[in-house]
């Protein structure tokens, strides 16, 4: 289905269920799946709406929506569905997730932060407990319970998307016997609780000051500890050890006025669920950052191998898994994922000039001695120019970014740019040049060429220090210098 039949359908399924025609119809930032997501706003509502081929994963998450909704719990009501379950319509719970709160503030953990977290973790216990009451596991998507094989599966993915790609030396027979006996281990703590399976701030909304969960589909059976460990060990978060501390009494106190809780083996097994969390994360780094290299999960993987190192020290010794031990040390003392010296950046000859134009006008001319650099064609990338909603708009507003991002191969093409341009400034710095430059073109200048020029410019800065001039010529926008 192409963009304009999915946006025809989305709106007919709302006119459907809400009983009125969108005024706007705009796609959403693309998430870490295949769904697809477009916000529509009426003169009386807004609401999201979401398309999916796999229909019994929309199934699932419609049904533990409206199961979690009639417990009183902070998710999105359903508005509607297609018969055939592909689409969907849900409330809007607004632009604001928990990670780009947390990213955006200067003051990361302000008081008000670390009460958001109080309130997140305490939903959280919530969820877990109270959502699990006369929940229908058998209409989970795909797997019912957190059982050893599902543990088996995350730790393969570890070895085989992480170990073996970052050349992390280990005896596969004396792993593969660890990983059985780690999967038993975690299996003795209590399993009869509702699992959210990826609890991470991307998958917690802001409204009104208040958490609300989405992204829940992949949920089934499972302990409590896995859940609460997903959100405090969360990589990038880096949250510091006495907050996690905080964290979890919190958790701990709301969870017991719910259930009959043991703290002290809710204890025992939390770190070492923390530990498969991480490994399991790690796993994902390294299919989506050392496989297929996107910078995002590259930039994760040294946040992750802390908390490997820091969770080491915290498991009990007494547990025997000689070979998986002596992993996580290796990864803990690895030096390969280590940050590029942005102060050596900073201090270096080498200034890059970045440009976006329209090839009608022809490419722009390099102002350096050495004659330019690289020049990127964008003009074969879905052009959001053709649609009415984004023609008087350019590719630094968020609708714009949204399309590109969602309904265009801009994520891959700028992917394999990165690389290109890792290799070409390192060489550069490596060999004292002052100069390169990158110049991205497409049909009029507006869209896709600003958009690319922006992201490689602010990719550049951000991982080398190094001095980046940007420039959009058929704009009229002056250089802007990132410094």
């Amino acid at each position: 289905m192409n963009a304009v039949e999915l946006e025809n359908s989305f709106r007919d399924l709302y006119a459907q269920c809400l009983h009125e025609q969108p005024n706007s119809l705009l796609p959403l930032a693309p998430s870490g799946s295949k769904r697809i997501y477009y916000r529509a706003e009426s003169s009386k509502q807004s609401a999201i709406c979401a398309f999916n081929n796999d229909l019994e994963e929309n199934k699932t998450f419609i049904y533990l929506s409206e199961h979690f909704k009639k417990a009183g719990l902070p998710v999105p009501t359903i508005l509607g569905h297609s018969q055939d379950y592909s689409s969907y319509i849900q409330e809007d719970l607004g632009a604001t997730t928990m990670y780009s709160f947390l990213f955006n503030k200067g003051d990361r953990f302000s008081p008000a932060l670390v009460h958001l977290y109080e309130q997140v973790v305490s939903k959280l216990a919530e969820i877990q407990i109270k959502g699990h009451e006369n929940l229908d596991y058998s209409k989970c998507f795909s797997i019912q319970s957190f059982d050893k094989q599902s543990i088996l599966w995350d730790l393969n993915l570890f070895k085989y998307y992480f170990l073996k790609l970052a050349d992390i030396a280990f005896d596969e027979v004396a792993l593969e016997k660890d990983f059985s006996a780690f999967a038993d281990y975690l299996l003795q703590a209590p399993q009869d609780y509702f699992m959210f399976r990826d609890f991470q701030t991307r998958n917690i909304m802001i409204k009104n000051s208040k958490p609300h969960f989405i992204d829940y589909q992949g949920g089934r059976k499972g302990a409590l500890q896995y859940d609460l460990a997903s959100l405090l060990f969360q990589a990038k978060a880096n949250l510091p050890h006495d907050l996690r501390a905080q964290l979890l009494e919190v958790y701990l106190d709301r969870a017991n006025e719910l259930t009959q809780l043991d703290k002290t083996t809710f204890k025992q097994y939390y770190y070492p669920y923390a530990m498969v969390r991480s490994m399991q994360v790690l796993g994902a780094y390294g299919f989506r950052g050392l496989y297929e290299r996107k910078k995002h999960f590259l930039d994760s993987i040294p946040f992750a191998i802390k908390n490997i190192a820091w969770l080491n020290d915290h498991i009990d010794p007494n547990l025997h898994i000689p070979e998986l031990r002596k992993v996580w040390k290796a990864i803990s003392e690895n030096r390969d994922f280590n940050s590029f010296d942005r102060e050596a950046g900073k201090s270096a000859l080498l200034e890059i000039d970045i440009k976006s134009f329209s090839y009608k006008k022809g490419i722009p001319k390099s102002k350096s001695q050495h004659g330019g650099g690289f020049v990127f064609d964008c003009r074969f990338l879905h052009n959001p120019g053709r649609y009415d909603p984004y023609k008087e708009l350019t590719g630094r507003d968020e609708s714009v970014i949204n399309f590109l991002q969602q309904h265009s191969e801009m994520p891959t093409f700028l992917n394999n740019i990165r690389h290109i341009a890792d290799a070409a400034v390192e060489n550069y710095l490596e060999r004292s040049f002052d100069s390169l430059s990158f110049y991205f073109g497409c049909t009029g200048g507006k869209h896709r060429s600003v958009y690319a020029a922006d992201q490689l410019s602010q990719y550049l800065h951000d991982k080398y220090g190094i001095k980046v001039h940007v420039q959009h010529r058929e704009r009229g926008w002056n250089s802007e210098t990132l410094v």
